[in-house]
C-alpha cells in the first residue's frame, strides 16, 4: 500500500510566491501519486504563519480548488520553525511521511522522488543536503557553512548544509512530538530522535518572486538559538576564558609585588585602564551568555504553547472530526 504523504509548507507574506509554486507542488504531488509511489489521500499542507497580506485567502482559494490543498492558519507569527512544527504536529495522526520545504521554490522540489524511495528503502528520515551554495553571496556562504562547523565542533548533532528540507516518518513524528521544550531548533533536533536516516543531494535555485523573509538579523538570531539550544559548550568555553584569565591575573599580581619591592613600580595609567576595559568586556559578554542561558530557562518553565491553530481550511476541518 503506498504511503500517505503530507508536503508541509510555511508561509509567511508569500502572496506574490505562493500562485506560482503552488502549482509546482501539485505537479510534484500528482507525479508521485500517478507513479504509484504515495497514495491518492496525500496533501499539500500550508501553514500560514500570521501572515498580514492575502496569503491566508490564497490558501483557502486553494483549497476550494482541489482536494490536496489544505491549509492551518496559526493565531499569530511565531516563526518558521514553530510554523514547520505546527505543520508536522497536525499532519503526523494522518499521513505516513511528511516533507517540510519552504514556499518559495528555492528547494529543488523534484527531489522528493528520491526521498520517497529512500522511505521505500527503509530510511525513516531523509534530510535534503544542499551539494553547493554558488547562488548565495560570499558572506553568506562563509557564515553559514562556518555556523555549521561552529555547530559541530560545539557537539550540536547537525547535518551539514542542510535546513528544513527533510523527508520525516509518521513514526519518528510520534517520538518527535515528546521533545517539549519553547525553544526549538528542528535541524538539529530531529537527529536526537534517531531512527534510520541518509541524505539526498540538490542544489538550490533563486527565488522564484518576493523577497526574503529572512534577513540577516533573523539569521543570526537562528543561529544563536540553535547554539543555545543544542549545547552548553558556551558556558564551559566562559569557564575556560575566567581560568585563563585569572591564571594571568595572579601572575600580573605577583610581578607588581615583586617590582614594588625592587624599586622598578612605575605607575602606569594607560596600562591600567586598558586591563579594566579588557576585563570588564569580558565580563559582560559572559554575563550576557549566562543570561542568555537564564532567559531560555525562564521561558522553558513557563510551558507555553509552542503553536496555536486559529483556523483550518473546510478539508483540514472535516479531517479532524
Amino acid at each position: 500500500m503506498s504511503p500517505v504523504l503530507f508536503i508541509i509548507i510555511p508561509c509567511y507574506n508569500e502572496e506574490k510566491v505562493l500562485p506560482i509554486t503552488c502549482t509546482l507542488f501539485l505537479e510534484k504531488l500528482t507525479h508521485l501519486i500517478s507513479n504509484n509511489k504515495i497514495s491518492e489521500d496525500s496533501r499539500i499542507l500550508f501553514i500560514n504563519d500570521g501572515s498580514t497580506d492575502e496569503t491566508w485567502d490564497i490558501i483557502c482559494k486553494l483549497s476550494e480548488t482541489d482536494i490536496h490543498y489544505a491549509g492551518i492558519s496559526q493565531s499569530r507569527n511565531r516563526g518558521h520553525q514553530n510554523a514547520v512544527l505546527a505543520g508536522l504536529m497536525e499532519a503526523k495522526e494522518q499521513c505516513d511521511i511528511t516533507i517540510s520545504i519552504d514556499c518559495d521554490g528555492q528547494d529543488d522540489i523534484d527531489v522528493m522522488d528520491e526521498m520517497v524511495e529512500q522511505y521505500l528503502a527503509g530510511y525513516e528520515v531523509v534530510y535534503g543536503v544542499r551539494s553547493k551554495r554558488d547562488t548565495d553571496t560570499f558572506f553568506k556562504r562563509y557564515t553559514a557553512e562556518s555556523f555549521y562547523k561552529l555547530l559541530n565542533w560545539m557537539g550540536a548533532e547537525v547535518v551539514y548544509n542542510h535546513a528544513d528540507y527533510r523527508l520525516v516518518s509518521s513514526r519518528v513524528l510520534s517520538e518527535f512530538a515528546n521533545f517539549g521544550e519553547v525553544n526549538i531548533f528542528l535541524r538539529g533536533m530531529f537527529p536526537l530522535v534517531g531512527f534510520k536516516s541518509t541524505n539526498v543531494f540538490y542544489e538550490r535555485h533563486e527565488r522564484v518572486a518576493g523577497e526574503s523573509h529572512y534577513p540577516l538579523s533573523k539569521m543570526l538570531a537562528l543561529a544563536f538559538d540553535g547554539i543555545t539550544s543544542l549545547s552548553i559548550k558556551p558556558i564551559r568555553l566562559i569557564t575556560g576564558i575566567g581560568i585563563i584569565i585569572a591564571l594571568l591575573s595572579f601572575t600580573g599580581v605577583g610581578y607588581s609585588i615583586m617590582a614594588h619591592f625592587l624599586g622598578k613600580a612605575v605607575a602606569g595609567w594607560a596600562s591600567m585602564t586598558l586591563l579594566i576595559c579588557l576585563i570588564g568586556g569580558i565580563q559582560l559578554i559572559c554575563l550576557g551568555v549566562i543570561g542568555e542561558y537564564i532567559g531560555k530557562i525562564y521561558l522553558e518553565t513557563k510551558r507555553r504553547p509552542r503553536f496555536i491553530i486559529g483556523d483550518r481550511t473546510e478539508n483540514m476541518k472535516r479531517n479532524r472530526h
